[in-house]
């Protein structure tokens, strides 16, 4: 298993980008990688990818979801193994800290030697900053989902 984490500090509330974080179908338009993203239920979605030739289809359940807190995951089928959590941290009224830590299981040499190389800690890192963008020139979340799941 390879863990990564990164984080970043984003200037909207921590509510605003909470729920763009819940948004996971808008994810392709500042995830790397990321084809599509179906929701399926309130807690499981269906991802596509395609990372440097690397096809990908799985599905990934959301096992935890505190407002403002917290949303974490793990795969349940199809070509991928991981799982993670995001936390946000409210800094002040118009700062948030986002932190990401993700565990996967690389597979297959082209992911093997991606992950040597480091691949997916950039990714992650390039990810955040699309993210961060994304939200604060937009100001405001696209939609949210405010459900707890524990």
């Amino acid at each position: 298993m390879t863990k990564v984490e990164e984080s970043i500090e984003v200037s909207v509330p921590v509510h605003t980008a909470y729920n763009q974080w819940t948004q996971f179908e808008t994810f392709p338009e500042f995830m790397s990688g990321v084809e599509r993203i179906e929701q399926r239920t309130d807690t499981l979605t269906h991802w596509v990818t395609d990372v440097n030739g690397v096809h990908r289809e799985f599905d990934a359940e959301i096992t935890e979801q505190i407002p403002d807190e917290r949303v974490a995951w793990t795969t349940v089928a199809g070509d991928s193994r991981q799982a993670g959590v995001v936390t946000f941290h409210r800094l002040d009224d118009e700062h948030t800290k986002v932190m990401l830590q993700l565990d996967f299981e690389p597979e297959g040499l082209a992911e093997t030697i991606g992950d040597k190389l480091g691949f997916v800690k950039r990714q992650t890192k390039g990810d955040l900053s699309r993210f961060k963008e994304y939200i604060e020139e937009r100001g405001r979340e696209s939609g949210g989902w405010r459900g707890v799941v524990t």
